[in-house]
């Protein structure tokens, strides 16, 4: 896959000997953040490449990841909302699985603050007026503490990505390990690294991230939900140079 010169979006941090990518988004840019799931021929979009394919000339993609839990079918296991369609059904019912480990949440873009990790039942009690919103489970943080259940001596390991939000609402910071980590190691990270206040696991087993300012562009199966950054391509071209020096 090319990968063009983009602004800087995403990078390498280390926190205790585990490596990890993190892709920072600042309120100022809320509204280039996008959703996606299925294509303009109502396909699954399902990778990184097509969903380049579907960008306008002179736009492109500064960082992707899948956004969430999906059915065989590729459909979302919850709440999928973006370009004001609601492709699945918010679920407050507990059960089994990650998706199930209450506390889980809702991931949410553009409401009354630029970003937020909504518990799900708190999600259905206000019913925030997201532009984008995609839920999963389980939440990893919650107001800055870890979930209950994760456990320190865990030796289920997987590469994992989510979610995390800072305590004012203007930053969210989409996170992949490069290595196998558990639930405990990941919550870890966006608490004490990125001081996140509340923070939401998206996968692990086909945990994935595009971000062509640090040279990555995962592949794999098919995805469901995608989240990513959309730029302009003139305006990152610039700032790229800028970056690179005469």
């Amino acid at each position: 896959m090319t990968l063009p010169a983009v602004a800087d979006s995403c990078e390498k941090r280390q926190f205790e000997g585990k490596s990890y990518a993190v892709c920072t988004v600042d309120a100022a840019d809320q509204d280039k953040l996008r959703l996606w799931l299925d294509g303009p021929d109502g396909r699954v979009l399902g990778d990184f490449r097509s969903v380049r394919g579907t960008l306008p000339q002179g736009q492109v993609l500064a960082f992707a990841m899948n956004a969430g839990m999906y059915h065989p079918d590729f459909s979302p296991v919850g709440l999928f909302r973006a370009d004001g369609v609601e492709k699945g059904a918010l679920v407050t019912a507990g059960g089994g699985g990650n998706f199930g480990m209450r506390p889980n949440g809702v991931f949410c873009v553009g409401a009354k603050a630029p970003f937020q990790v909504i518990e799900s039942r708190r999600f259905a009690e206000v019913r925030p007026d997201c532009r984008l919103a995609t839920q999963s489970g389980p939440m990893l943080l919650i107001q800055g503490e870890l979930h209950p259940r994760f456990l320190a001596e865990s030796d289920s390991r997987y590469i994992r990505n989510g979610v995390g939000v800072s305590r004012d609402f203007n930053t969210a910071w989409f996170v992949i390990s490069d290595g196998a980590v558990t639930f405990h190691e990941f919550a870890r990270f966006f608490r004490d690294e990125l001081s996140a206040h509340n923070a939401l696991y998206f996968d692990g087993s086909i945990s994935r991230l595009y971000a062509p300012d640090i040279s990555r562009a995962d592949w794999g199966r098919t995805m469901g939900p995608i989240v990513g950054l959309v730029t302009d391509a003139a305006e990152a071209g610039a700032k790229a140079h800028a970056k690179a020096g005469p």
